[in-house]
């Protein structure tokens, strides 16, 4: 009976009363505050049986109103109601609601297109204090989980674990790491469509890639635009096509895919059926990068400069975390005479720089598991865009955070453009296992070019774009604008 006291007096940092999450529930007698109240947010369909296990934990340890299967109820309008309660209650002078929505803390469960998914949702709220997140690795990848330290195999689901974990959420670090915006624009073909092509429904962290509306001032009269964002990396070539193979296999045969390790043998499996392996064999040499695209990048100076890219590069990734391919760090750590000849910097997170890396196929890719290993460092830059032309392939395979589409190449002489540029960041929890650098972090050795670099690159746009690259889109309904009382909006 002790036991299960000091249990719920645990618990109780966690909870949010039900008053603050369901309309018309009436007010406890007491209030204690909560000194770190969590949202959690389940896909139940990620890692096999693994999420609706843990959706049951949680549910059984919380409030279950805190605890959001994604399968039933989209995180941008859960989100949006709270806060509007909880600014509606602070403004009649509700303590606890103010304390709840200074400390708030959100939990993903889910792979790295989950956790994107709630940080698009996030971004385009502009919430006040907006909460920082937990990821909980139930992906193939994990990706961005393994950068922040919280692992990457799937978790345990008993009750002792969940309250380990919860634990480590209350002691976790709030760290920032940049956002980056995605654009992608062609001319309306004639014939057929440019659309992106998803493996058979569109993947969680596409919800903030879509095409823009008429009204919009990115959109362009002849044109269709599309937009997005992302936070880990954007790859493209023949990595992302073997996930867009296993995307498409998996939600096709989802009995077949309810074991990580099995998930990641399959993977493996794709690797060697496509040519992955023995690229040079198998894999047409139309298909490498330079063949398919033309790529321009911009520096600190703001001034757009082509980027040669080795004709055997046959995938590029774009890289904001230090972890891809299921954990593996593709820049490095270049050495002194590299940094003061390339002007190459560590992978900062939160610098306002990508790392762009080219990789010529899996051996190559295999380098990386060595202690010293990277791929072929291509550059660092603030803004990238890639220009394809009519040429000999048909489509391309593009990848956005573990969630890839087939993308249609233009059949006549329009080009496709897809830019990618620094906006803004957002606020991740991070453990002392995390491998993510900051550039203000003191053990972390800042260059000397990185103190007049504020990721500003507003003056470099044009200013009618200014705010519609500012959303991701993945919560347009429900975004929240400048200058609006939250209080006042039902």
């Amino acid at each position: 009976m002790v036991g299960d006291m000091k249990s719920e007096d645990k618990l109780r940092d966690f909870y949010i009363p039900n008053y603050m999450l369901v309309s018309g529930t009436d007010m406890p007698k007491f209030k204690i505050v909560p000194s770190c109240p969590v949202m959690v947010f389940v896909n139940a369909k990620s890692g096999g049986q693994i999420g609706g296990e843990l959706l049951l934990t949680y549910r059984s340890l919380l409030n279950e109103n805190q605890v959001i299967d994604l399968g039933k109820k989209a995180p941008d309008k859960v989100l949006h109601t709270l806060y509007v309660t909880l600014e509606t209650l602070k403004s009649s002078g509700d303590v606890l609601a103010a304390e709840i929505q200074k400390r708030l803390r959100i939990i993903v469960a889910g792979g790295d297109g989950t956790v994107g998914w709630l940080l698009s949702v996030v971004s385009d709220l502009k919430l006040p204090h907006p909460p920082p997140i937990a990821p909980v690795p139930l992906g193939t990848g994990n990706n961005i989980h393994f950068a922040f330290g919280w692992g990457k195999k799937n978790p345990f689901t008993d009750h002792q674990s969940v309250l380990t974990f919860l634990n480590q959420v209350k002691t976790a670090k709030e760290m920032n790491i940049d956002s980056w915006h995605i654009i992608m624009r062609m001319r309306s073909p004639t014939k057929g469509s440019c659309d992106p092509i998803a493996p058979l429904e569109l993947p969680h962290s596409l919800h903030a890639f879509h095409r823009v509306s008429q009204t919009e001032t990115l959109n362009m009269e002849g044109y269709q635009t599309f937009r997005g964002g992302f936070w880990n990396y954007f790859s493209m070539g023949m990595d992302a096509q073997i996930s867009y193979d296993f995307h498409a296999q998996r939600k096709l045969h989802a009995e077949k895919f309810k074991n990580q390790l099995v998930n990641q043998g399959t993977y493996l499996k794709l690797g060697c059926t496509q040519g992955w392996f023995c690229a040079s064999l198998s894999h047409p040499s139309s298909r490498n990068i330079a063949h398919q695209t033309k790529i321009k990048i911009m520096k600190r100076q703001g001034q757009w400069e082509d980027l040669l890219i080795p004709r055997s590069i046959r995938s590029i990734v774009c890289l904001n975390l230090p972890s891809f391919s299921g954990g593996l760090d593709p820049w490095g750590k270049p050495n002194t005479k590299k940094v003061q000849y390339r002007d190459l910097t560590p992978p900062y997170v939160d610098d306002g720089l990508i790392e762009i890396v080219g990789f010529r196929d899996a051996w190559h890719g295999l380098i990386l598991l060595a202690p010293k290993g990277h791929g072929t460092r291509l550059a660092q830059a603030n803004r990238i865009r890639f220009e394809f032309c009519k040429g000999a392939a048909e489509h391309t395979f593009m990848r956005i955070d573990g969630e890839p589409w087939k993308q249609p190449l233009p059949a006549d002489d329009d080009t496709v453009v897809v830019e990618i540029s620094h906006f803004g960041q957002v606020n991740m929890l991070a453990t002392p296992l995390n491998r993510s650098k900051s550039v203000n972090e003191p053990m972390s050795p800042v260059s000397s070019h990185n103190e007049d670099d504020d990721s500003n690159d507003e003056e470099y746009e044009d200013a009618e774009d200014t705010e519609e690259r500012r959303k991701f889109g993945a919560s347009d309904t429900f975004k929240i604008p400048h200058g609006v009382d939250i209080a006042r909006r039902s």
